[in-house]
């Protein structure tokens, strides 16, 4: 598994709009293009090699999107690798395309 560092293309997971009364949405959850902007530390006592291995590390990210830029900084809490389920709000790591 790479390592998330500063500049990395990953994909975020929309939350998508809240569902209207008829059911539909405005927007659904949708794999968006976002780069990491900032990452936060390692859980303590462990070093990045066990983390990065055992333990996912929260990132800012800056997420394009098709109304516009979304930023979700450490301080507002970052956003969560979610590699498996890959729930709103969340990142992961591209797809690798097939030759």
């Amino acid at each position: 598994m790479p390592k998330p560092t500063v500049g990395r293309t990953v994909h975020y997971v929309s939350h998508g709009t809240p569902p209207r009364e008829d059911g539909s949405q405005a927007y659904t959850s949708q794999c968006r293009t976002a780069f990491i902007t900032e990452v936060g530390d390692w859980p303590e006592g462990k070093t990045s090699d066990e983390a990065q291995r055992n333990i996912a590390v929260p990132v800012g990210l800056a997420v394009v999107n098709p109304t516009g830029l979304f930023f979700h900084s450490l301080a507002d809490g970052g956003c969560m690798q979610s590699e498996v389920g890959r729930e709103g709000g969340t990142w992961h790591w591209p797809e690798r395309e097939e030759a």
